[in-house]
């Protein structure tokens, strides 16, 4: 890997983990820079997922005081998606890289999707409900934790819509819950991705650093710049890659 190489791969860990604080979606930049380099697709999806770990482990900590009081409930849907993700990890592994650099554009376009429609799928608070939904909360998970596991664009933001429609509490009970099991269904998925030796270690060293001070800076970002703009260059790089994908292929 060159210099130059590096330097790109930290300026993509930077905007990725910016983005991520200000809207989410960084992962089309990380997971967009590593490809454009050369890396082949399940490598750069591999690498994409620890790269972003340190970023869910310290929105995660900024709901600590909310986890302490849910960890309980929290429990099911934190195995559910142990399985879920276990399962979409071992997908990606069985696929060859033409298999899933043909499902990459469509897997792009639907995380754009998603992203872009993340305002309205924002869910409604539910102060006036007692109990979470015993079924369908799990059931929605273990969806969520397979697609995770296979391709984690998108994912918080599918994470937080179907835990809107299945758990009681405010929204900022739920993306405390959301952050969690964004941590449970990574780390599962990276175990496997390095049990079958599927990730790019200089290509994540280069763009972890560049990820924790992008989320630093992102703060700042949030306050000054308005997410409409974020969101749209977002949407815009993920449609970018999608074309990409579909005229290399």
């Amino acid at each position: 890997m060159t210099l130059l190489s590096i330097a790109l791969l930290f300026l993509a860990g930077f905007l990725s983990g910016a983005i991520n604080a200000v809207a989410g979606g960084g992962t089309f930049i990380s997971f967009g820079a590593l490809t454009l380099l050369g890396m082949p697709a399940i490598t750069a999806n591999a690498t994409t997922s620890i790269a972003q770990f340190p970023g869910y482990i310290t929105s995660t900590l900024a709901y600590w005081s909310d986890i302490k009081k849910m960890w309980r409930g929290a429990l099911v849907l934190a195995l559910v998606s142990v399985v879920g993700s276990c399962i979409g990890a071992f997908i990606l592994l069985s696929l060859d890289n033409p298999q899933f650099t043909a499902m990459v554009p469509w897997l792009l376009l639907g995380a754009t999707a998603i992203f872009a429609a993340g305002p309205w799928l924002k869910p409604k608070p539910k102060p006036g409900a007692s109990t979470d939904s015993p079924v369908a909360g799990p059931i929605a998970q273990f969806v969520t934790a397979v697609y995770g596991g296979f391709f984690g664009a998108g994912m918080g933001i599918m994470m937080l819509a179907t835990l809107g429609l299945t758990q009681a509490g405010d929204y900022h009970r739920l993306n405390a819950l959301k952050n969690l099991l964004a941590i449970v269904i990574a780390a599962v998925a990276i175990v496997v991705f390095i049990a079958g030796d599927a990730i790019s270690w200089p290509g994540a060293l280069a763009m972890i650093p560049g990820v924790a001070l992008g989320g630093y800076a992102g703060v700042w970002a949030a306050k000054r710049v308005p997410q409409v703009y974020v969101r749209g260059f977002v949407v815009a790089v993920g449609l970018f890659l999608a074309a990409y994908y579909f005229a290399r292929g």
